[in-house]
C-alpha cells in the first residue's frame, strides 16, 4: 500500500484558503488507508489554524481511532481521558472536543455517559465513570436542566425553587466527586434562552426570571471557589460572541439542548483547559513591532510617524498594547524580535508619548535584522525555555510562515488585516490560560528581568565557583501550607526539564498528599542578592516502613543549576536518617525534556535497583554516606510541628 503523503500548516509559507479541504482530504485518505493512528503526530500540523467548521469534519475521523492504536505507534503520546456526561444528548461534543484535544498534541480518550445519568455516574463511587479513570469530567449542564421541572403554568419563583435544588445538588456531587475522584470536574452556567423570557407576558417578570437565573450561574461559578477540583465553564462570554445556544428542532426531537456550534465553543474552552491540565500552558508572548504594537514601519516613517492613540488606525494598536500589558500583569512574560535598529525601537518605548507598553514591561527586547527564528531561537536559550512556550504573534505572513517552518514548536497568531481584530485574534486561543493565577506568577517577569542581572555578574567571574560563592544562594525548605498548594500544583504542571517523573497534580491531589500523615509535602523557597525567587521547586515523598520513597523532585529552570537541588536533596537525606529511615527510594521517569537530569540520584550516591517498570528507573542510597550540602548554599529546613534543621 503506498503511504498518503502528509503535509502540515509549517510546509509553506502561511495558511491558504484551500487548506480546510486539503486537510480533510490528508485526514481522510490516512483514515481510509488504515495509517491515521500511524501518523497521529502529524494531525497537530494538519489542525493549524482551521475553522471550526473544518475542526468539526475532522474530529468526526479521529474520534473513529482506537487510543490504543495510537498509543502502540507512539508509546509516549500525550493522552488524557474525558468522561462527558450531562442531563441531554451529548453526542455531538465528541467530534469537536476530539479535535481540540488533537490541535493541541493530545490523544483524547472519551468515555460518553448514557442519557442523563450524570447523577448516578458522580454520585456512585464504583460507577463506570470512576472505573475510567477520567483526567476530566465535563458535567455539561444546560437549560432543560431546570425547565423538565418546572411545572405549567409557572412564574419565576418556581424557577428559582427549581434552582435552589439544583445547586444543592451540584455542590453535592462536586464534594462526591473530591472524594472519589483524582482528575477535574467541570461545570458549566447554563444559558437563559428567549423562548423561555417571552413566555411571559409582564417586564417585571422578565426581569425578575433574568435576575434569578444570574444569580444562580453566579452561584455556579463561586462554587469552584470553595472545590478545588472543580472548574465551571461560563458560556456567555460565548454566547456574546454570537455563537447561538440552542437550535430548537435538535432540542425537541434529540433532546440536544446546546447547540453544535456552541458545543464546539464550549469544546475550544475545554481544549484551553487540558493544555493547562498537561503543562503545556505558554509562557512567554513574543511580539513583532512594525504593524504590530504599532502602524507604520519606523525605520521608514520615524518614532513620529507610526501610529499610535490619537489617529484612526492608532487606537486600534493602543488597545492592543493595553490587553498585551494587562497579560503581562498576570506573569505572562512580554518579549519583543523586531527588524529594527535597537536605539531607535528603546528611543520609542522609553520616551513615545502614546505608548501604553514600556521597555520595563518585557523581559527581553531584540532588535536587529537577523531572521526571526533565530532571535527566537537564542532568546529561548537566553531565558532558559523551550521555543514550546512560545507565542509570536506578528502581521507579517511571510514572518509567520518562516516561523512555522523552522520552528513548528512555536505557537503563530496571524494578526492580519483590520488591526481593531488583532485583540480578538490574540485572545482567541486562550494560550496563556491557567487554573489558578498564583503569587508567583504575578512576580515571574521580575524575576526573568533580574536574570540578566545575573547573567552580568556571571561574567564578571573568570570560574562558575566564584560566581556562585558570591551569589549569596538562600534556600528555605519547608513544610507546603494551605496556601501554597496551587503553586505547587503548577509546578508539577509546568515544569518539564527539572521534573524527575513527568507526574501532574491537579490542586485538589496536592491538598490531599498535605493532609496525608505519610505524606511529605516540602516547597523549595529561594532567593539570592538579586532578589527571591518564591516558591521555585518542590519535594513529593511518602514513607513506607523504614524507607523513604521520593515520588517527584522539581526545580523551576530559572533557579536549577546553581547548588539548590543538591542542598536539598542533602537536606531530605538528612532528615530520613535522622527519622529512623534505614534508605531512600528515588524514581526517574525519562519525558522528552528531563533527560538532562536522567543522572540525578546516581550522581548524589544512589543505586539503581530493579525497577517496577521498564518506563522508570528506581534508585536507592542506604543514607550511610550523605553528600554535603554545596558550602555556598545557605538552606534552612523548617517541617511541621516546628521541627527544623
Amino acid at each position: 500500500m503506498k503511504t498518503p503523503t502528509v503535509t502540515t500548516a509549517a510546509d509553506s509559507a502561511d495558511a491558504q484558503p484551500d487548506h480546510g479541504e486539503k486537510t480533510f482530504s490528508d485526514l481522510l485518505e490516512l483514515y481510509r488507508s488504515g495509517l491515521l493512528a500511524e501518523h497521529y503526530p502529524a494531525v497537530q500540523g494538519l489542525l493549524r489554524g482551521r475553522s471550526d467548521e473544518d475542526l468539526v469534519r475532522a474530529g468526526r475521523l479521529l474520534a473513529r481511532i482506537d487510543p490504543d492504536e495510537v498509543l502502540a505507534h507512539h508509546p509516549g503520546f500525550t493522552t488524557l481521558t474525558v468522561a462527558v456526561i450531562g442531563h441531554g444528548t451529548l453526542a455531538g461534543l465528541v467530534p469537536p472536543l476530539t479535535a481540540e484535544l488533537a490541535r493541541h498534541g493530545l490523544l483524547a480518550r472519551v468515555h460518553l455517559g448514557d442519557f442523563d445519568s450524570y447523577i448516578t455516574d458522580l454520585a456512585d463511587p464504583t460507577s463506570d465513570l470512576y472505573a475510567s479513570h477520567p483526567d476530566l469530567v465535563l458535567c455539561v449542564l444546560d437549560p432543560d436542566l431546570i425547565w423538565s421541572e418546572v411545572a405549567v403554568p409557572w412564574q419565576p419563583d418556581d424557577v428559582e425553587r427549581v434552582w435552589t435544588e439544583k445547586l444543592v445538588l451540584l455542590q453535592g456531587l462536586a464534594r462526591r466527586f473530591e472524594e472519589a475522584g483524582h482528575g477535574v470536574l467541570v461545570l458549566n452556567t447554563a444559558p437563559l434562552n428567549r423562548v423561555h423570557t417571552a413566555q411571559l407576558i409582564d417586564h417585571a417578570s422578565r426581569a425578575r426570571l433574568g435576575a434569578l437565573w444570574r444569580e444562580a450561574n453566579a452561584r455556579l461559578l463561586r462554587l469552584a471557589e470553595r472545590h478545588p477540583a472543580l472548574v465551571v465553564v461560563d458560556t456567555d462570554p460565548l454566547l456574546a460572541d454570537g455563537v447561538p445556544a440552542r437550535d430548537a428542532r435538535m432540542s425537541l426531537y434529540a433532546k440536544a439542548h446546546l447547540s453544535a456550534e456552541l458545543l464546539a465553543a464550549y469544546a475550544r474552552e475545554i481544549g484551553h483547559l487540558a493544555r493547562a491540565l498537561t503543562g503545556r500552558t505558554r509562557k512567554n508572548l513574543v511580539l513583532d513591532l512594525d504593524g504590530t504594537l504599532w502602524g507604520g514601519i519606523l525605520g521608514d516613517d520615524g518614532a513620529d510617524g507610526i501610529e499610535i492613540g490619537e489617529t484612526y488606525r492608532g487606537e486600534a494598536f493602543r488597545a492592543f498594547q493595553r490587553v498585551v500589558r494587562q497579560l503581562g500583569s498576570q506573569g505572562v512574560l512580554l518579549s519583543a524580535v523586531s527588524k529594527n535598529d535597537a536605539e531607535t525601537v528603546s528611543e520609542v518605548l522609553l520616551h513615545h508619548p502614546d505608548m501604553v507598553l514600556r521597555e520595563n514591561d518585557f523581559v527581553r527586547v531584540v532588535a536587529n535584522w537577523r531572521p526571526k527564528h533565530d532571535n527566537l531561537r537564542e532568546l529561548a536559550a537566553d531565558l532558559n525555555l523551550g521555543v514550546d512556550s512560545f507565542v509570536f504573534a506578528d502581521d507579517s505572513p511571510y514572518e509567520r510562515g518562516l516561523v512555522l517552518r523552522e520552528l513548528p514548536e512555536v505557537a503563530v497568531v496571524a494578526l492580519d488585516g483590520e488591526p481593531a481584530r488583532h485583540v480578538e485574534a490574540l485572545l482567541d486561543d486562550g494560550w496563556f490560560d491557567l487554573r489558578v493565577l498564583t503569587e508567583e506568577d504575578h512576580e515571574r517577569p521580575a524575576r526573568y528581568r533580574a536574570e540578566a542581572d545575573r547573567r552580568n555578574f556571571l561574567h564578571s567571574f573568570d570560574s562558575l565557583d566564584g560566581y556562585l560563592r558570591e551569589l549569596g544562594v538562600r534556600v528555605l525548605l519547608a513544610t507546603a501550607t494551605d496556601s501554597q498548594v496551587n503553586r505547587i500544583s503548577q509546578i508539577t504542571l509546568r515544569t518539564n526539564q527539572f521534573n524527575l517523573t513527568g507526574r501532574r497534580l491537579q490542586p485538589a491531589a496536592v491538598a490531599a498528599l498535605t493532609r496525608d500523615p505519610e505524606s511529605l509535602v516540602l516547597g523549595i523557597r529561594c532567593s539570592d542578592r538579586f532578589g527571591d525567587n518564591g516558591l521555585a521547586g518542590a519535594v513529593l515523598a511518602h514513607r513506607e516502613d523504614d524507607l523513604v520513597h521520593i515520588d517527584n523532585f522539581l526545580l523551576s529552570c530559572r533557579v536549577f543549576a546553581r547548588g539548590i537541588e543538591q542542598a536539598c536533596l542533602s537536606a531530605v537525606l538528612r532528615h530520613a536518617r535522622a527519622t529512623g529511615a534505614t534508605g531512600v527510594v528515588g524514581r526517574y521517569r525519562e519525558t522528552a525534556k528531563n533527560g538532562k537530569v536522567r543522572d540525578f540520584y546516581p550522581r548524589s550516591g544512589f543505586v539503581a535497583v530493579d525497577a517496577p517498570t521498564t518506563a522508570e528507573s528506581v534508585f536507592h542510597h542506604d543514607l550511610a554516606e550523605i553528600p554535603p550540602s554545596p558550602d555556598h548554599v545557605e538552606l534552612a529546613m523548617q517541617l511541621a510541628g516546628g521541627e527544623s534543621q
